[in-house]
């Protein structure tokens, strides 16, 4: 089947237009006219190479959202003209204890990626920086009509990212929270946290930031470059997320877990970060990170926000200023995700 997107062909030059086939649509399949396509931070690490593992050509793109245009004989969950999504994920091997176990991100296998990944057949994957995609009805998610269909975008990975971890750890009414980093991630916990009931302390570089957190539902808000903030809130969390993807202190918010709690990382830092054993020893403390969660959980996720009216915070841009939308990524320069109007994509 003819697509077309934006594609980088090395690391680094810009993404360009680009031209490619996906599969043929078989009977499981779903054909989906992409409308919206989030922007990424991981987006940006694979183009640039930043984490050694990409291949080339590379449409990224796994923020996806549009409307059903096909749908194989065997379909049952969609119908043409449905609203769907598609995220970070494509495919796993469906038999592993973990796929059976609704894990998908941690088959056995390997999952299948959206974007710069093979699938089980050998063939690259291409993600939402096009026209279109064909996914198979398991690994396509059914949106509510009743949100801004460009601000469920970034569910797909952003929302998920954090919400699963939150939910595996039992966050909710009566558990002090901190989340690090008020970013594409960082805002989305902030938002699932305090819709779960628990009591929630921001922690941001950017005193700037204080304002914005309070109204995205932070009951606390800790500005890190004063030690003496960090230090009154010593061994009384029972669980922090850290979202940050830059180079940072983990042992300053290990330092804040109280007695067996927890510290989930889903930042993807370039370079490895330092733990000080005493750090983890003391208050028997436990470092852990998290993927995004499986199929049901993301449609579960999905629902919530069709319920309680959650989505995220957006900047929408066009598909050719992408370069531009990048370096504000990386300078943070961004309310607090970005999504691609898919139609700004010149036809091929």
């Amino acid at each position: 089947m003819k697509s077309h997107g934006y594609a980088a062909h090395d690391k680094k030059s810009p993404l360009v237009p680009f031209n490619f086939d996906r599969r043929e649509p078989g009977p499981n399949d779903v054909v989906v006219e992409i409308a919206y396509c989030g922007i990424c931070h991981s987006d940006i690490h694979q183009v640039r190479d930043e984490w050694g593992q990409s291949i080339y050509p590379m449409v990224p793109g796994h923020e996806i959202v549009g409307h059903v245009t096909a749908v194989g004989s065997s379909v049952t969950k969609f119908k043409k003209g449905d609203l769907a999504g598609v995220g970070v994920m494509v495919d796993s091997c469906r038999i592993c204890e973990n796929c059976k176990a609704e894990a998908q991100p941690y088959c056995v296998k390997g999952m299948v990626g959206t974007y710069n990944a093979r699938d089980y057949k050998g063939e690259l994957t291409f993600g939402g920086y096009s026209n279109n995609i064909v996914v198979d009805e398991k690994y396509t998610f059914t949106i509510s009509p009743k949100l801004n269909l460009a601000a469920v975008a970034p569910l797909l990975c952003a929302g998920i990212t954090t919400y699963s971890p939150l939910r595996h750890w039992n966050v909710g009414k009566g558990k002090k929270v901190g989340v690090v980093g008020l970013g594409g991630l960082g805002h989305m916990g902030l938002k699932f946290a305090h819709s779960f009931g628990a009591h929630v302390v921001q922690f941001t570089t950017s005193e700037s930031k204080i304002e914005d957190a309070k109204k995205l539902g932070a009951d606390e808000v800790v500005i890190t470059k004063d030690p003496s903030a960090l230090a009154k809130h010593a061994g009384s969390f029972d669980f922090i997320l850290d979202c940050v993807s830059a180079q940072h202190n983990l042992n300053d918010y290990l330092n804040l877990l109280r007695l067996d709690g927890t510290l989930c990382s889903v930042g993807l830092p370039e370079q490895p970060l330092s733990i000080a054993p005493f750090a983890i020893l003391a208050n028997r403390r436990s470092l852990s990170g998290s993927m995004i969660g499986g199929m049901a959980e993301t449609q579960e996720m999905l629902d919530y926000c069709a319920e309680h009216n959650i989505v995220s915070d957006i900047e929408l841009t066009s598909i050719d200023k992408l370069a531009e939308a990048y370096e504000r990524v990386l300078k943070g320069d961004v309310k607090y995700r970005f999504v691609i109007d898919m139609a700004t994509l010149p036809a091929k």
